[in-house]
């Protein structure tokens, strides 16, 4: 029997930058190069996408926060 399953992976990272767009770019990098030490990631598991957006404390920890 096939079965699929849906999953994620929610996370928030916590650095010490001078701009969101920094923070973005190292959790980026980093993320890279977990997918691409672990190829499984990809071929066993179907990763196929992952996104982020930096936001700034005191907002609930919710970026998209008014």
């Amino acid at each position: 029997m096939k079965v699929k399953v849906h999953w994620i992976i929610d996370g928030i990272a916590e650095m010490d930058v001078e701009a969101p767009e920094e923070a973005e770019a190292k959790v980026e990098e980093m993320l890279k190069e977990v997918m691409a030490s672990a190829p499984q990631l990809i071929e066993t598991l179907g990763a196929r996408a992952i996104q982020g957006k930096a936001f700034l404390p005191g907002s609930e920890d919710d970026p998209d926060a008014s």
